[in-house]
């Protein structure tokens, strides 16, 4: 195998590896949005509609900081009380299901 042949397949395994990044980390923020729709007493196509919102939050920057931004302030608008670390530990457990599930559907 050539420098070049495997350069190429370090590439398209980075590559891949980025897509499936972007993948789970959508369906985490999926998941996510309507986990913390239903805090807010969110249901039905407004849930959906959240989730997506939450989904578009995280292109605002890079990590999960602006993700995580928005659930917290959409809780204290509505007087929701769900604490940092408890929202954190919902991201943690959601990516962990999300990866599985990108995994296993490819």
């Amino acid at each position: 195998m050539t420098f070049d042949e495997r350069k190429e397949g370090f590439e398209k395994k980075f590559a891949h590896d980025e897509e499936l990044r972007f993948k789970a980390t959508a369906r985490r923020n999926k998941m996510l949005g309507l986990w913390a729709a239903e805090k807010l007493g969110v249901s039905g196509p407004a849930a959906e509609a959240y989730a997506k919102e939450v989904v578009m939050a995280d292109f605002e920057e890079a990590g999960d900081d602006d993700v995580f931004r928005k659930l917290r302030t959409d809780f204290d608008a509505k007087s929701v009380t769900v604490p940092d670390q408890d929202i954190r530990e919902v991201m943690i457990e959601l990516m962990e299901r999300a990866i599985a599930d990108v995994k296993a559907t490819g």
